[in-house]
């Protein structure tokens, strides 16, 4: 049997993706290269094929190269704390991918072609520069979304469609209570929506139409993890 190799190379002097790893690409299950100040990945990311975990944090990443959608075991791909603007449609390929967390980048739109992954429990988009969640969210099968601290005043609808929704967060945005959509209350999966931090008074909330219908399923979950 191949041995699994987990490699963890945080907070040192990297400024590219280490050549070295190349010979890895057997074995190699778990990257960890926070920390450093690599500003790109090399197409050979691709050749990673039984990868399952990729995390990046706190580097100078700017993009993220197609051959990333070559990935199809990564089950975990964390980029938090990066310059990124915006994800490679090939990024939909990734069919295994669980948590796909990239707080504090640069993306100003909300990413489209997620769809696709049927997988996903964690989408962490907060701390980003995003305004508007489009009808195309409606796509996503994650279980939770984060959405904090970001510049949103626009929620659709169509969020309440999300099949698999249960988590949604939108704290720290630019929300008028007339911005929130109360099909989130009346028609979606959602057990814990938090808004805290925006442009009204959260008790405000509670005079919303459906709102009773949110704090059962709220009470719900809450015993069921009591």
């Amino acid at each position: 049997m191949v041995p699994e190799l987990v490699l963890l190379l945080g907070v040192s002097v990297w400024f590219q993706f280490p050549e070295e790893l190349q010979r890895l690409t057997a074995n190699l299950r778990t990257v960890d290269l926070s920390g450093n100040k690599i500003e790109s990945l090399p197409a050979s990311i691709g050749n990673f094929l039984l990868l399952r975990s990729l995390t990046l944090n706190n580097n100078r990443l700017h993009e993220l190269p197609a051959e990333i959608g070559k990935l199809k075991k990564l089950e975990t791909l964390s980029l938090n704390g990066n310059q990124i603007q915006q994800l490679p449609p090939s990024l939909g390929q990734l069919k295994a991918l669980r948590t796909l967390s990239l707080a504090g980048n640069q993306i100003s739109k909300f990413p489209l072609g997620l769809g696709s992954l049927r997988q996903l429990d964690l989408l962490d988009l907060s701390q980003n520069q995003i305004q508007c969640v489009p009808a195309e969210v409606a796509e996503l099968q994650a279980i939770e979304i984060n959405l904090n601290q970001n510049q949103i005043s626009v929620v659709s609808a169509e969020v309440s469609h999300c099949p698999r929704l249960k988590v949604l967060r939108l704290e720290e945005n630019c929300l008028e209570l007339s911005s929130i959509p109360q099909s989130i209350l009346t028609e979606s999966q959602v057990s814990l929506f938090s808004v805290e931090g925006n442009l009204f008074e959260v008790k405000k909330l509670r005079d919303l139409e459906g709102y009773d219908k949110y704090m059962e399923r709220f009470t719900a979950t809450k015993k069921k993890f009591a």
